[in-house]
């Protein structure tokens, strides 16, 4: 019994950092510089990129193998349809936040302070603002969705067994 309530508590203590870094990284983008003022902007850069590898992907993977070890070790999880909705979608968010986040969080700094020491075309950067923001919200949306599903847990889709 005591594994399951310390799941749990490492699941929603993922789920507050990873909607707690997802929104920091949303207002961060909200106040990001123009590229043209290179060193704020590389600067501004390098913080997101900190948030997302330190807080934002390690709440991530917390959610994630908390969830799926809960789902693992409660029987009554197994056959309920809003679980594996919660599944289907945690996976979607882990792709989502690998792929829509933290890539391009850590290639724009990298970018950036490439372009601080003269490496690189400073052109570039600034490319990937509007996808970083739609993937953030759309990891909210689901976040919140996730949330619900595990507060109100409502009966969908029972498996039957035999």
């Amino acid at each position: 019994m005591h594994m399951k309530r310390f799941l749990k508590f490492a699941h929603t203590l993922g789920a507050v950092g990873l909607m707690g870094a997802a929104a920091c990284l949303l207002v961060l983008l909200r106040f990001l510089p123009d590229p043209s003022a290179l060193a704020e902007y590389a600067q501004m850069r390098a913080g997101m990129a900190a948030v997302s590898k330190w807080v934002f992907m390690p709440s991530l993977t917390l959610t994630l193998l908390a969830g799926l070890l809960s789902m693992a070790a409660t029987k009554g999880f197994q056959d309920a349809g809003w679980v594996l909705i919660k599944l289907a979608t945690g996976v979607l968010v882990f792709e989502m936040g690998l792929v829509g986040v933290d890539g391009p969080m850590g290639k724009e700094a990298a970018l950036a302070a490439e372009a601080l020491k003269g490496n690189a075309g400073a052109g570039k950067l600034g490319a990937s603002l509007g996808s970083e923001a739609t993937t953030l919200w759309l990891l909210m949306g689901v976040s919140v969705a996730n949330v619900a599903l595990g507060v109100w847990r409502p009966r969908l889709l029972r498996r039957q067994r035999g």
